[in-house]
This record gives structure tokens, C-alpha cells and sequence, in this order.
């Protein structure tokens, strides 16, 4: 396995001070006593909406009568970047782009990347102004050409975490998701920039957790970011249970969110993205005392206003609330009552 120099400066040693990456299990959350009764009011909450699926399937028709609206846009001048020749080609599917409102936009640079634009198939998800709740960008898996954009993203927004909810290729023997980030070997160069394996192993739960050094080597700047793969997740569908997922949030839980966005990409970056980023928006906007939050719909609503598609079918919706009630069970349960 390569190694990469201890005299490079990293723009997120605290990152690497804040836990472990490698604890499994990783860290217990130690809750004050609002947060648990927040817990406790949010959980009475769900469950009873888990009892009648009916309103649950009601309750996705909404986002998913909004997102109708917003389809609409998509071929306006609302997405005019994503639809500029240049720029076409960096899309893995064509009715998966960013709105321009939202996207996420690469600062001009002193080395010209190949790729030559500041457009990159990502966008910012935002639901809540707290600073105690995660910013993500939600992204469709790089393709060859976008490795090097990507990683300029990585690297200009300071982003420590990184959640891959796919594999690179399906049952089918589709391809999902271009190799990014295999680097054990050997370093790997995209342009400018440098990706380094520094250590990987795999979870009792079978996450595959990475620690990657990401090294620009016109700025001589290295940022250390936590790789996080989940490959049971198929695609328009949901995990048999739970327990993986929470194990990704458990562990975002102690990356503190001012460092910068996590970056959240499945194949398109809206259907297992948008569920992620639901369940975990929505526990720290629990955590942090904001009970809007156990309104879904609206959250999922705003995620969509910022990234079509995001939760793109009934069976992931639902799946966000079973994993919310386990999580926040497990989250009262380790309170020792």
C-alpha cells in the first residue's frame, strides 16, 4: 500500500483528531437530556405514521407531486449549464441534472483542469440553517471523464466524508459508477491532483471505510477524507435492514459539520442519495431540537427543489422512517434508562 509524505500540510487535521475512522463500532453519541426527550416525541411520531402505510404512500405523493413541477424545468433555462455541449457529456443520465440554483460551481484555478468549466453533475442538499446539522452535496457517480472535477470538488469545499451507496457495477453487469478511488496500490493522478489509499478495511457490517489523502499538487495542499462504500443497496430499491446505514450516519455524527459538506453519490445521485440524505438531515434536525423536522414530505420537498428526483419511489420513502424509529431506539436505548 502506498504511503504518502507526513511533511505535506492537510487542510483537515482536525478531522483526524475527531475520532478514530477505523473504531468499529464507531463512537456512542452521548445525548443531553432535551435531546433525548426530543427523541423520545420524535419516535411517538413516526411509529404512529409507520402504522398506517396508506399515509405514508399519501404523504410521498406530495414531493412526488412537486417533483413533477420541478421535471418540468428540467429542459428550461433553469438547467441551462448542465445542457451546454460542453458540458452534456458529463452527465451520466440525461434526466439527471443539476438546477442551476443549486449547483455545485468550481472556482476558477491556477492549473486549468481537461475538463474546463466549473460545471459538475452535483448539487448542494440543505434542509435547516443550524450549524449543528451536516450540509451535503448530492452527486451522480463520477464518470472517467468528471474523476478530476470530482476531486477538485472534494477538494475546494473541504469535504471530509465521502458515502458511496453503489457499486461500481451491478447485477446486471451495468456500469453505476466509474473507479474514482481504488488506490491501494499505488497513488493514482487525475490532472493536477494526486489520490493516495492510506489504509482500508472492511466493517463488521461490511462497510468498506477508506482513508484517502487527496493531494493538489499545483497548491501543495493534501486533505485527508473518509471513504465510506455501502455496496447492498440496489438500485430503485432498499437494504434488508437498517443497521448499515445507521452504522454511515453513526459515524458522521462525529465529523463535525463546519468542516465542510459530505459528499452523498449512489449511480444518478437522487433515489439511495435522497434517502440518505433524508435520514440524516433529519436526525440531526431531531438531535438539534427542531421538531419540523419530523414532517418528511417537506423535507424531502426541499431536497427535490435542490436536486430532482431525490427519494425517487414509495419503497425508499418508508424506508426512511423504519430507519429513523431504529435509530432513534438505539440512540434512547444506549442512554441507559
Amino acid at each position: 500500500m502506498a504511503a504518502t509524505s507526513t511533511e505535506k500540510p492537510s487542510i483537515s487535521s482536525s478531522l483526524t483528531k475527531s475520532f478514530n475512522f477505523s473504531s468499529d463500532p464507531p463512537p456512542k453519541l452521548v445525548l443531553s437530556e432535551n435531546q433525548l426527550f426530543y427523541c423520545f416525541d420524535a419516535i411517538k411520531s413516526f411509529k404512529e405514521k409507520t402504522r398506517s402505510p396508506d399515509k405514508i404512500e399519501q404523504e410521498f405523493d406530495i414531493p412526488k407531486e412537486f417533483d413533477h413541477l420541478e421535471l418540468q424545468d428540467v429542459a428550461t433555462e433553469s438547467c441551462k449549464e448542465a445542457l451546454w455541449d460542453v458540458n452534456r457529456h458529463k452527465n451520466r443520465y440525461t434526466s439527471i441534472i443539476p438546477f442551476d440554483k443549486s449547483r455545485v460551481v468550481l472556482k476558477s484555478s491556477e492549473v486549468t483542469r481537461s475538463s474546463g468549466s466549473d460545471y459538475i453533475n452535483a448539487s448542494f442538499a440543505e434542509v435547516g440553517s443550524s450549524e449543528s446539522v451536516s450540509h451535503c452535496i448530492a452527486t451522480q457517480g463520477p464518470l472517467p471523464e468528471t474523476y478530476e472535477d470530482f476531486w477538485e470538488m472534494v477538494i475546494q469545499y473541504h469535504c471530509p466524508v465521502i458515502v458511496m451507496l453503489t457499486r461500481l457495477i451491478d447485477d446486471g453487469k451495468i456500469i453505476k459508477c466509474g473507479d474514482y478511488f481504488n488506490a491501494e496500490d499505488r497513488p493514482r493522478e487525475f490532472g493536477n491532483i494526486q489520490v493516495t489509499t492510506k489504509w482500508s478495511r472492511t466493517t463488521d457490517t461490511s462497510l468498506v471505510l477508506s482513508c484517502l489523502e487527496v493531494y493538489k499538487q499545483s497548491e501543495e495542499l493534501s486533505h485527508s477524507v473518509l471513504h465510506i462504500q455501502y455496496l447492498e443497496w440496489p438500485d430503485m430499491g432498499v437494504p434488508d435492514g437498517t443497521l448499515e446505514i445507521r452504522e454511515i450516519v453513526k459515524r458522521v455524527y462525529h465529523i463535525p459539520p463546519g468542516l465542510g459538506p459530505i459528499v452523498v453519490h449512489c449511480s444518478a445521485g437522487v433515489g439511495r442519495t435522497g434517502a440518505f440524505c433524508t435520514i440524516l438531515n433529519t436526525i440531526q434536525r431531531i438531535l438539534d431540537g427542531d421538531m419540523t423536522a419530523l414532517n418528511l414530505s417537506d423535507t424531502v420537498s426541499i431536497f427535490r427543489s435542490q436536486r430532482v428526483g431525490m427519494v425517487q419511489t414509495k419503497e425508499q420513502y418508508s424506508f426512511c422512517y423504519h430507519a429513523l424509529i431504529d435509530e432513534l431506539d438505539d440512540l434512547i436505548s444506549n442512554c441507559n434508562l
